[in-house]
């Protein structure tokens, strides 16, 4: 079960270590996005395949990563697996497109 929180949380591991919750920033959330991305091109190349493969696998990736709510936002700690939030808006842009469940707000993240 801890395996598919990492997929909304990758960070689980570092909270669970050091037994805390973290109010990770969208900036920091980004960074980990790029990371992955640059993983992907470095896996499977620069190429237009390899490009395309790694755009497969981040969208199938922030398909999870969407359900993620802000520690800072909830009403109660810690949220519940099975919960779905409401729509709500984020402390920033960034945060706001992260949240979205569209495919195409997904495309305006940089």
């Amino acid at each position: 079960m801890v395996a598919r929180g990492a997929l909304v949380k990758p960070w689980l591991f570092t909270e669970i270590k050091e037994q805390r919750h973290w109010d990770i920033s969208s900036s920091e959330r980004f960074d980990i996005l790029r990371d992955f991305t640059n993983y992907g091109l470095e896996q499977w190349g620069s190429d237009t395949q390899g490009v395309e493969r790694t755009r497969k696998f981040m969208l199938e990736w922030l398909s999870f990563l969407c359900r993620y709510i802000p520690v800072g936002l909830l009403e109660r700690v810690p949220q519940k697996l099975n919960e779905r939030p409401p729509y709500y808006m984020g402390r920033d842009y960034m945060e706001t497109l992260m949240a979205s469940q569209n495919v195409t707000d997904w495309i305006k993240i940089r």
